[in-house]
């Protein structure tokens, strides 16, 4: 069964360019360690909320550690709007 992932967040006042930089950054290091491309959306009406979008998962635990490991690498917790952090959703199709 494979998952896919919903990873939503709001951003500090930062360029879209240095978030997208890093982004695709963070994306390119979890490709390269679980063969799963992310893909990168700004909410249309507010542009301080982006989304990550990865599927198909299907090796749930070591994608979450490439991600998280990506993460950490790039610093990615710096671009982040308060203490709201990234919100991540799993689903399954129905």
């Amino acid at each position: 069964m494979s998952v896919s992932f919903f990873v939503y967040y709001r951003l500090a006042g930062v360029r879209d360019s240095a978030v997208r930089q890093r982004v695709r950054a963070i994306q390119a290091d979890v490709f390269a360690a679980t063969g799963v491309q992310g893909r990168l959306l700004r909410r249309r009406d507010d542009p301080t909320t982006w989304m990550e979008i990865y599927e198909p998962v299907s090796d749930i635990d070591p994608f979450e550690h490439a991600l998280e490991a990506a993460l950490t690498r790039h610093g990615f917790s710096s671009l982040l709007a308060g203490s709201d952090g990234r919100h991540t959703e799993r689903f399954i199709a129905a």
